[in-house]
């Protein structure tokens, strides 16, 4: 389960460092370029359309990946239920028989 959450932080890390590095790399070339404002503007705001769509894209498979997560856990909670709840019946059997035995013998030990 550690490994999945390390997973998760190394590409969210990478995905920040990914975005992080495209607003610089926006940013120099929109400060860099010679352009007139009106076409500067225009940049700008298909930059930040971009980014803000790679973000919606990030968030969606992050969610997915949470999703996932959430019933990959869920059946490991269902699997491990049903085991501690076979091993508890399999407890009072073997309770309920040793207790049978004991009877039994005490009986046993009555009669003779």
């Amino acid at each position: 389960m550690s490994n999945e959450r390390e997973d998760r932080n190394v590409l969210v890390n990478f995905l920040a460092g990914m975005g992080l590095g495209a607003l610089v790399g926006a940013a120099a070339a929109l400060l860099l370029a010679p352009k007139s404002g009106e076409e500067t503007r225009e940049d700008v705001k298909r930059t930040a359309d971009e980014l803000r769509e790679k973000a919606d894209k990030v968030i969606r498979d992050l969610s997915e990946s949470g999703e996932e997560l959430v019933a990959k856990s869920k059946e490991i909670l269902e699997s491990t239920k049903c085991r501690v709840q076979q091993a508890v019946d399999a407890g009072k059997q073997a309770m309920a028989k040793k207790r049978d035995e004991e009877a039994r013998s005490g009986e046993e030990g009555a009669d003779a």
